[in-house]
């Protein structure tokens, strides 16, 4: 190997050099077509020889082409999401930079500047958890450049940030009844709806009357609004058939009386278009929670509310799943099983009771049951 290092170096210094003669395999054969002395040159670090590295388009230029590509088949709301990403953090960072070019130190002092980025809802800075979600289609954007271009991608050895875990804080029985109590009276079945279906943000605003079902008691999952749109259920188990309890039942009836006339929206606006969240969160929902002294906590829990209510009225964990929209039981049993013992007061009181009622032996005594 030395002595055919020594040779390359040679035929290099005498612009005798054939990329292809030595390297017939390698996919830079064909950019180096005879005697180009300059296609290559010696490298002085333990005496290899590198080629010189190619042109590559600008970031800029190469991410719009990536996005044109990749984004067949994405969510409105995903491809919102990205192309957001790529105008407010990529392009300002990376943009006039060829994509070639852009090296791991180069994305690490990116990551690093995106944690002094202030947050929402008050928040100082990024979540960790939002900043990975930022740094994903990054990763797949060089994979894909390094792939074309023939280049290592620079996103090597960069793990996702460790994310604290999330925990739910679903309201009590008596929260739920006194928010219900105190809501404006417009949004009192829109609120009854939501903490006793467990029905998504977007599901529920998005609901249509002819999705309702009375007759068989049912509220049909199939749509969700997105951005004011319509569009297709987070995941194909999303898709479901939610029993309506008697409250919701009601909540309901009353709000066909209201709405059913004027718009095909179950909860709507005076033009008849969906409800928008984020105004309805800022105007109803937070100072609501701020009058009643409640914990101030994001209009979701109400889906968590609905999921530990029906675990501590003793509801089939598979039933339960089904109407959440969850393909099974696991999320039940990993996050809001832990909330059934303070909402039952059991805590081991049940078994309990089935050894006194089966009158287990004692001093020697056989048990009667």
């Amino acid at each position: 190997m030395e002595k055919l290092l020594v040779k390359i170096e040679l035929e290099i210094k005498l612009g005798r050099f054939e990329y292809a003669k030595h390297f017939p395999d390698s996919k830079l054969a064909t950019r180096f077509n005879g005697n180009e002395p300059t296609a290559v040159k010696a490298s002085s670090v333990r005496g290899a020889v590198m080629p010189q590295k190619a042109a590559t388009p600008l970031f800029v230029d190469f991410v719009e082409e990536w996005l044109s590509e990749t984004s067949i088949g994405w969510r409105r709301s995903y491809l919102v999401t990205v192309r957001g990403n790529i105008d407010k953090y990529y392009l300002p960072a990376l943009g006039n930079v060829e994509v070639g070019a852009v090296t791991r130190a180069d994305l690490l002092k990116f990551r690093s500047s995106l944690a002094k980025v202030s947050g929402r809802n008050g928040n100082a800075t990024l979540s960790a958890n939002r900043i990975n979600k930022i740094m994903d289609p990054l990763r797949r954007i060089f994979e894909e450049a390094a792939d074309r271009y023939d280049f290592t991608t620079p996103y090597v050895r960069i793990k996702p940030l460790k994310v604290p875990k999330s925990d739910v804080q679903p309201f009590t029985l008596q929260e739920v009844k006194l928010i219900i109590d105190s809501v404006r009276p417009d949004f009192r079945n829109y609120y009854t709806v939501r903490f006793f279906t467990g029905m998504r943000t977007g599901e529920i605003d998005g609901l249509k009357w002819k999705y309702v079902d009375f007759d068989r008691r049912q509220i049909l999952v199939r749509e969700t609004v997105v951005y004011g749109e319509d569009d297709y259920t987070k995941t194909d188990a999303s898709q479901r058939d939610i029993a309506m309890s008697q409250p919701v039942y009601d909540a309901l009836q009353k709000q066909y009386r209201a709405t059913g006339a004027m718009s095909e929206y179950v909860f709507c606006n005076l033009q008849g278009l969906p409800i928008e969240h984020n105004n309805v969160t800022k105007r109803v929902w937070y100072p609501l929670l701020s009058v009643l002294g409640l914990e101030r906590r994001r209009p979701y829990q109400t889906r968590h509310t609905a999921a530990t209510l029906w675990l501590a009225a003793g509801e089939a964990p598979e039933w339960i799943a089904r109407q959440m929209g969850h393909a099974n039981t696991e999320m039940l049993f990993k996050v809001y099983s832990r909330y059934v013992p303070n909402l039952t007061r059991r805590d081991g009181s049940a078994f309990e009771q089935l050894l006194k009622t089966a009158q287990i032996q004692k001093g020697g005594e056989h048990a009667t049951i």
